[in-house]
């Protein structure tokens, strides 16, 4: 989906294209704001065929990938961000989805860059506040973390991805009955995305309170079944409930082996996790060489 302000700014920026170019624009724009994601993309194209130097076309292209939600889109994403900055460098938003890349491929120190750029474009958005705030997270700074999304929810009261990156930071600092109201507000409102229901999940798995979890992690993979974490976390469910079957079918999805995924630490990680995961599922049953040799993957 476009970002708030986004659509608009754009739209208003129409009547600098030519005619052409301008009718697949406006329509592109139009089915990403519906996220009719493949017309979107179709028509951006041809917006992109036609004026090639049209930042609105490869800023909307742009999103448009990102908003296939798979992870071999991200360089075409990238790569058409990187093209609107270099026509026009004063792109916020730009700026804030080629961040989202750089956060989700580990460079925190380019995503970093990217938000703090824009801040200096337009000081104050809630939206750069909010993901500078997590940046700063991962880098080991969670008070930092907190006082970001404090003020861009002090900008935006309805900012609900602040209220989960201040619950993230809450753990990080062992503030657990913190973090669970931040992440009941997050919760609470129409943007919920499947981390939420994985990072609450994990903190009912952390107080042995199974079922609670399996629920969460049941519905994070009921909104998005693509992403392959919450498939592991409810396999680990099932590994303690000594249901070994249904656990080793959830590992199965949850694998990325034959499935494209980005060369990032996160996703290696997570491939370790996964084949850790089916290590302890075979040592739980007695299967020693099946468990050594998903060991000796990780």
């Amino acid at each position: 989906m476009l970002a708030a302000g986004s659509l608009g700014l754009w739209l208003l920026l129409l009547a600098q294209h030519p005619p052409s170019a301008r009718d697949h624009l406006q329509r592109g724009a139009a089915h990403l704001q519906r996220q009719e994601k493949e017309a979107a993309i179709r028509e951006l194209r041809r917006a992109v065929a036609l004026d090639p130097r049209s930042p609105a076309a490869h800023l909307l292209l742009g999103q448009a990938y990102l908003a296939q939600g798979a992870f071999e889109m991200m360089a075409e994403a990238k790569a058409e961000l990187q093209q609107a900055l270099d026509l026009d460098p004063n792109l916020l938003w730009a700026r804030f989805y080629l961040a989202k890349i750089y956060l989700d491929l580990g460079r925190l120190d380019r995503a970093q860059d990217e938000l703090e750029r824009g801040l200096r474009i337009r000081p104050d958005v809630p939206h750069f506040l909010s993901l500078l705030g997590e940046v700063q997270r991962r880098l080991g700074h969670p008070d930092l973390a907190i006082q970001l999304n404090r003020k861009a929810l002090q900008v935006d009261p309805a900012m609900t991805p602040s209220h989960y990156h201040i619950a993230l930071a809450r753990l990080d600092l062992h503030q657990e009955s913190e973090a669970l109201q931040d992440l009941e507000k997050a919760l609470a409102s129409q943007y919920v995305t499947p981390e939420m229901y994985v990072t609450l999940g994990s903190i009912y798995a952390g107080r042995q309170d199974l079922p609670a979890a399996a629920t969460q992690f049941r519905k994070a993979i009921a909104l998005d079944p693509a992403r392959p974490e919450a498939y592991l976390r409810l396999a680990g469910i099932y590994r303690l409930q000594r249901a070994y079957d249904p656990a080793l079918a959830e590992l199965r999805l949850a694998s990325l082996e034959g499935k494209p995924f980005l060369s990032s630490v996160y996703f290696q990680k997570l491939q370790a996790d996964t084949f850790f995961e089916t290590g302890q599922v075979y040592q739980d049953q007695g299967k020693t060489s099946q468990a050594v040799q998903a060991y000796r993957r990780v």
